[in-house]
């Protein structure tokens, strides 16, 4: 078999990725040791970035109510009396045009993404077929497999992508090493349906409580979690049963009478990454490349910007519109980004993860006073991408998305608009018309304008002022927005901001 990329791994990122690059047409087969999809909760919260990637692979977030609902309302820190700690701030709507905050079901998620994938006739999808071995030389890659008949075949691609997980074996064979934060706490994780009558509250809470440290969010639509840390007594056998888990429920009054324990299980909560993400013609994305505990609620959303901005990178590649030196800005972008939310995470962690009671009590004065004094409600972490395929004090942020109009039609979302995230946008369409369209189309960028006419431009309407307000901060009357809704540049010359990037991809400089 062959292909243009082979994909290891067909969980969420595998399939992400998969989909992103059959959408442009390139033959890709995923791989996959499991012959049917996980069935339980894994992932349970998602982000606006995340939406605005849903939304460019037909999902937007809106349309799939039985998969994602928003949160729009403050994840509550309180300690063991009940006194609030802190309140960080998951509230509106971020920059890509979507609540800041999502609870969501991954099964039905996937559910929605296989059917997507199973109209993509670019992608096939080989489960039951377990990577063995991998062997790579300067055109390519082969990966040996074994089907779950005993059955011995190999897959020769181009590019290999390792998304298999934690325990990559993709990534052990390409030699690529890994850091670990030496992080490890291990927690009981449950999820259940209680039954309508219950009605819980639409509230996430961490509970900082020295005598069990605990978490209660949403699980999606229909479902509520819990999350338990295991405290020094105890073991992991002794923490993962369903007795175990019942008995810690009940307090919140769940009984197997008026609810279904979908899931227990105690997992590790471990921090780390890969220090490289690209050997030769093999990269890594998702939970191969890093760990992180759940407290952000970042850990796939990671692998989903893994899976974009792979994405278009390697569209560009194969197409021949960039030189495979772009595949380097991969890692060199996403790893000092991760790293961010990594140890944002950790530090979270060590805030709710204290079972000694002199060091609770002192966290809890210290937090309560702040608190008490009127502190502002933290929001996330907004870090830039490392060095990489951007240019500028701007490049390198999260761009934004607004709705527009065109024509006097209805408000839309600007991707919806043009077909996806990447657009040279300037505020007048004649600053547009000796740009070279054609090869930026090449790379996934679309020309469009907030006002004016000329050929090959879109004019739209800045329907809330979205991009009005952001030219205003950003000083500048044009943005370059990459396919994957990252800012390359801004500034007033758009024939120039995109002569910069074609000649940067074409003929890359060194990244670091």
């Amino acid at each position: 078999m062959t292909a243009e990329v082979a994909v290891v791994g067909f969980g969420p990122v595998g399939k992400l990725l998969a989909i992103q690059l059959g959408r442009r047409g390139h033959d890709v087969v995923v791989v996959d040791r499991q012959e049917a999809g996980y069935p339980l909760p894994r992932a349970v919260t998602h982000d606006s970035e995340f939406a605005r990637v849903l939304q460019s692979v037909g999902l937007p977030p809106d349309t799939i109510p039985e998969v994602t609902e928003p949160y729009d309302a403050r994840y509550v820190w309180r300690n063991g009396e009940g006194r609030t700690l802190v309140e960080v701030d998951w509230t509106g709507r971020g920059e890509s045009g979507w609540f800041n905050t999502w609870f969501f079901h991954q099964p039905s998620l996937e559910d929605a993404l296989d059917r997507v994938v199973a109209g993509l006739p670019a992608v096939r999808v080989l489960r039951g077929q377990e990577a063995v071995g991998l062997d790579q030389d300067d055109d390519g890659a082969t990966l040996r497999l074994v089907g779950t008949d005993g059955t011995s075949s190999s897959l020769r691609a181009a590019w290999v992508v390792g998304a298999d997980g934690a325990n990559s074996r993709v990534r052990s064979w390409a030699g690529l090493a890994w850091h670990d934060e030496g992080y490890f706490y291990d927690w009981l994780v449950v999820d259940v349906r209680p039954q309508p009558h219950l009605r819980f509250p639409h509230v996430a809470e961490q509970t900082c409580d020295v005598a069990r440290p605990a978490t209660m969010v949403p699980g999606g639509p229909g479902r509520r979690r819990w999350e338990f840390m295991r405290l020094p007594h105890e073991t992991r056998e002794q923490l993962d049963r369903p007795e175990a888990a019942w008995e810690l429920l009940a307090p919140f009054g769940l009984t197997p009478a008026d609810a279904e324990l979908e899931r227990h299980s105690v997992y590790t909560f471990q921090a780390g990454w890969a220090t490289a993400w690209r050997a030769g013609r093999v990269l890594l994305a998702g939970d191969a490349a890093h760990l992180m505990p759940p407290f952000a609620g970042q850990g796939l959303g990671a692998g989903v910007r893994d899976a974009a901005n792979l994405a278009w990178k390697l569209d560009a590649v194969l197409r021949g519109a960039a030189g495979e030196e772009l595949l380097d800005s991969y890692g060199s972008e996403r790893l000092p980004h991760v790293q961010a939310f990594v140890r944002f995470s950790m530090e979270l962690g060590r805030v709710i993860c204290i079972s000694d009671p002199a060091e609770a009590a002192a966290r809890d004065a210290r937090m309560t006073a702040d608190w008490d004094r009127g502190m502002e409600p933290p929001a996330p972490p907004r870090p830039a991408l490392g060095p990489g395929a951007h240019t500028g004090p701007a490049g390198g942020r999260l761009s934004r998305q607004g709705r527009v109009r065109v024509d006097g039609g209805p408000p839309s979302l600007l991707d919806d608009v043009l077909g996806g995230p990447g657009v040279l946008l300037a505020r007048d369409a004649a600053a547009l018309a000796d740009v070279d369209a054609a090869a930026l189309a090449e790379l996934g960028v679309r020309v469009a304008a907030l006002g004016g006419r000329s050929p090959g431009v879109v004019t739209v309407g800045d329907v809330d002022g979205t991009y009005g307000r952001w030219f205003a901060e950003l000083g500048a009357t044009a943005v370059l927005v990459r396919p994957d809704g990252w800012l390359y540049g801004a500034g007033d010359d758009p024939e120039a901001l995109a002569a910069v990037l074609l000649a940067a991809v074409r003929r890359p400089t060194p990244v670091g």
